[in-house]
């Protein structure tokens, strides 16, 4: 089991106790809005467990049916932890439609909010953690739970201040209107997240900055080449692959030519975590004048 593994299963407990709290706080209340929350919770802990599965799948070797790896499972878990939310949106619109018709008092409302103000500090500490981690590691699913964790904390944040309202002023409708906003900004947060996901399965280019560091190591790696050009990137989970055309002297043995391609590969590598690099080379004749430069 690798890091990012280790996390999502972490994430499954982390999430169980946020769920625990959460119910807690419904239970003691009553209110539509902080079942509202406690239902998201319970998404949250559904989609660790997909996010799971997909990275132990992701981090298996290339094979014959799969030449190129099997990153691309972990937007499927994003995918469809993005599938999921919107469910949960729809099941709470549904519930504060019948608390709008059939308004119900607020019990115990401040030893709730306190409960619940306990599992947002506990989301949020954790979405965080996450976020540094899907970053520094390339990890689609870890960004996708982290980024539904921050939705799950700006949501609390909301439900408690409207929970305190209902409860101090008494104003019974404003719970259930509380839960269908906490809908809405939920239906936002999974049609973000199923949009970046589908993004990564149509093999989407590198972010510009990587781009522009990628053409520096070809442009000062490629000594005895002429130029490079057709520069193509696509980035699958946590692996980048790389593909570009080299032209060399027509005159330059095969044995020359490849020690350029590894030197530029070794360079690439060492430089951009989880490249897959690939290049064709060509002779002069084929020169573009345009593209990369070789300093």
């Amino acid at each position: 089991m690798d890091r990012a593994q280790k996390v999502a299963l972490a994430s499954v407990g982390v999430g169980l106790v946020v769920l625990a709290l959460k119910l807690v706080a419904w239970r003691l209340t009553g209110s539509i809005a902080l079942y509202s929350d406690a239902l998201e919770s319970i998404i949250n802990v559904a989609a660790a467990g997909a996010a799971l599965v997909a990275l132990h799948i992701a981090v298996k070797p290339a094979d014959d049916e799969h030449p190129f790896g099997h990153y691309k499972a972990e937007y499927f878990s994003a995918v469809l932890e993005g599938i999921m939310i919107v469910g949960a949106a729809l099941a709470i619109l549904w519930q504060a439609y019948l608390g709008l018709i059939r308004p119900q008092p607020i019990e115990a409302a401040a030893a709730g909010i306190a409960v619940n103000i306990a599992a947002g500090i506990v989301n949020g500490g954790w979405a965080m953690l996450l976020l540094r981690w899907g970053k520094r590691w390339r990890s689609p699913a870890l960004e996708a739970s982290a980024r539904h964790l921050f939705a799950d904390v700006w949501t609390s944040v909301g439900v408690v201040a409207g929970v305190a309202l209902a409860g101090a002023t008494g104003w019974l409708a404003l719970d259930p209107l509380v839960a269908a906003l906490v809908a809405l900004n939920i239906l936002w947060s999974g049609w973000h997240m199923v949009r970046q996901s589908v993004n990564g399965l149509m093999d989407a280019a590198v972010p510009a900055d990587v781009m522009c560091r990628i053409k520096e190591l070809i442009s000062c790696h490629a000594e005895g080449a002429v130029e490079a050009h057709d520069l193509r990137t696509r980035q699958v989970g946590r692996a980048i692959f790389i593909e570009f055309h080299l032209v060399v002297p027509g005159a330059m043995s095969v044995t020359d030519s490849h020690a350029i391609c590894d030197r530029l590969e070794q360079a690439l590598r060492a430089e951009i975590k989880d490249a897959r690099v690939i290049i064709h080379v060509e002779p002069e004749e084929k020169a573009k004048h345009h593209g990369i430069v070789v300093l």
